[in-house]
């Protein structure tokens, strides 16, 4: 049996591994789409290193764009196979994907303008939404610990990551002639001890694991200070300065912790009287498929719910669709909480936020998550001290804050304790996976000073017989 990485390879988007089996069964592990490199991403995009028509089987463990959201062009160029998955991640690749086909279809028009001013020729998007919304049809939905076959051959069951709603460990048990080969694909790795999510579970033996390791060189502050801390960011910006606290979150999964955090504070009588508004139509899209997934919640919001019915609403919570109300925030005088997608910053209704507030002291902009190094995001925050955004060079005068324990990735030691449940003797080779090279070199260390052994850091394309 063959493994080649084609993605995700000493860096942190782009998830994709594929297996090919002694009897020539094709499955794709992931097929997500590279973020954040400019021009040189729709390359890295476009060019998938194989032949989508070949694909018999694409097991999915989340819905995260970055593991998910190259579907549409695979499907748009012959993919007719079967994409597995939990059912939460099948409702939000449904709504994700035709959001990313949106915005391929946008950002390609921009592109074509400064095209038409050099004099070159227009380029087509690498799909749009009536592509994302044909590659449902190849959905089906598995839910965890239920074991599917795949031609007799291949035995596929998912465990609970933690990590975002439906998000998944992919546990495989692979006949290879007179041999069994048990192969886990982590996807991302949750935290423990979140808000709404109940914690990564154990999962079996494998003889193979792909392990994700975006956080593999360092250690997240405790959770239980992050809802303190995004109090004290509100008070600060909204009550002290009179400004604005915009807050760049992910649409799947963070948008919902930081409403749920500021949901507690508002029941506790905590939140001063401020508007909050959630300006992304993808987070209110999510939100309701959360509403609908309360099996994957936890002890501690489902007793919550017992005195608050919704924790994802409050009077003075507003969802925005249109793109006037949006644009209304910006010139808005009054103190408000803005939060809106993307959590990088590098696309989305934030970008347009980020253009009329970060030349404003009296502004802060929270991060809450990972920020690729090439993105604006990781400009902003790292301290540069003028950004473009639009294509317009902008200074950065608003007040920078993060709160790193919001991630939804697992640091070191957490991942270290949710690989704690195999027998490291008894594992064949641990490939690492979704994080940038020397992160990754970091973990290695990390997990060889731990007594794990046959650690590979693969690289683009390369293919291991196992």
């Amino acid at each position: 049996m063959k493994l080649q990485f084609m993605g995700a390879t000493r860096e942190v988007t782009g998830s994709k591994h594929m297996i090919t089996t002694k009897s020539g069964l094709k499955i794709l592990l992931d097929c997500g789409m590279y973020q954040g490199k400019g021009l040189e991403t729709d390359a890295m995009n476009r060019d998938l290193g194989f032949n989508p028509s070949e694909i018999d089987y694409l097991i999915l463990s989340h819905a995260h764009i970055d593991h998910s959201g190259l579907i549409p062009y695979i499907y748009k160029n012959g993919f007719r196979g079967t994409v597995l998955c939990t059912p939460a991640t099948r409702d939000l690749c449904a709504i994700m994907l035709a959001d990313a086909g949106r915005i391929q279809v946008q950002d390609t028009q921009t592109f074509n303008k400064k095209r038409k001013a050099q004099g070159l020729g227009p380029v087509e998007p690498i799909y749009d939404e009536q592509d994302a919304q044909a590659c449902m049809s190849c959905f089906i939905s598995v839910p965890y610990h239920k074991k599917f076959n795949i031609e007799g051959e291949v035995t596929v069951e998912f465990f609970d990551a933690g990590h975002i709603l439906g998000s998944a460990l992919v546990y495989l048990e692979i006949k290879d002639g007179r041999r069994k080969i048990r192969l886990g694909f982590t996807g991302d790795i949750g935290r423990y001890g979140k808000q709404i999510l109940k914690d990564p579970e154990p999962f079996p033996q494998v003889d193979y694991l792909i392990m994700e390791s975006t956080y593999g060189d360092r250690l997240h502050e405790s959770l239980q200070n992050a809802e303190q801390e995004l109090l004290m960011a509100v008070l600060d910006t909204c009550t002290k300065k009179k400004g604005k606290l915009i807050i760049p979150s992910f649409a799947i999964g963070r948008a919902q912790e930081i409403i749920y955090a500021l949901d507690r504070l508002e029941h506790a009588k905590l939140l001063p009287d401020i508007d909050v508004f959630v300006d992304s139509p993808l987070s209110v899209s999510a939100t309701n498929i959360m509403r609908l997934h309360s099996e994957s919640f936890n002890d501690s919001i489902a007793e919550y719910c017992k005195t608050d019915p919704d924790p994802f609403g409050f009077d003075r919570l507003h969802y925005i669709q249109s793109v006037m109300e949006s644009k209304q925030l910006n010139i808005r005088h009054k103190p408000c909480v803005i939060i809106a997608a993307s959590g990088m910053m590098e696309a989305g209704r934030v970008k347009h936020h980020l253009a009329n507030h970060i030349e404003n002291p009296s502004t802060t902009i929270l991060c809450v998550g990972y920020c690729e190094p090439s993105t604006l995001g990781a400009k902003i925050m790292r301290g540069d001290e003028e950004v473009s955004i639009f294509g317009q060079r902008h200074k950065v005068r608003a007040e920078l804050r993060r709160i790193d324990s919001l991630s939804g990735h697992a640091d070191y030691a957490e991942m270290m304790r949710y690989i704690g449940c195999l027998d490291k003797k008894k594992v064949k080779g641990l490939f690492i996976v979704h994080g940038e090279e020397q992160t990754q070199k970091h973990f290695a260390d990390t997990l060889a000073a731990d007594g794990w052994k046959h650690i590979t850091i693969p690289t683009f394309r390369e293919e291991v017989e196992l």
